[in-house]
């Protein structure tokens, strides 16, 4: 019997709108398909709730990278709401590294090519250089 079955068969329960499938990584697609990595994955049910957080709150796209990041922050907190709901114990130190990742990536995409200068973001999602741009 698989290591997650009891996980899975809950989630599917609990969640029957949504259609959950395994693939290559964890990930929402909207507007209501959850893609999980294998089963032996480590923190495999932590992260299948985080996707799961995503769709419930409803995160079909953002246009900024600071929206994209403020979604992330909300999926994790109601990844802790989740966890409750499914007694599976919620590792902050891990979320917290999850939201690391995330801002370490815009940081560096925030940086311009040509300067080193971190840019900033318009609200239709296009990054200006204050130096380069001028």
């Amino acid at each position: 019997m698989p290591k997650n079955t009891k996980f899975l068969t809950k989630l599917e329960e609990l969640y029957p709108n949504y259609h959950i499938h395994f693939g290559k990584k964890f990930m929402f697609r909207p507007p209501k398909t959850i893609y999980l990595e294998p089963e032996n994955t480590p923190n495999f049910e932590f992260f299948a709730l985080h996707e799961l957080a995503h769709a419930e709150l409803g995160h079909f796209t953002f246009k900024t990278d600071v929206e994209r990041i403020k979604m992330e922050v909300a999926a994790w907190d109601k990844t802790k709401e989740l966890c409750q709901i499914f007694g599976i114990n919620f590792d902050s130190s891990l979320a917290d590294e999850e939201l690391d990742s995330y801002r370490n990536w815009l940081h560096q995409k925030s940086l311009c090519k040509k300067c080193g200068l971190t840019r900033y973001q318009t609200p239709d999602g296009t990054y200006h250089c204050p130096h380069c741009d001028l």
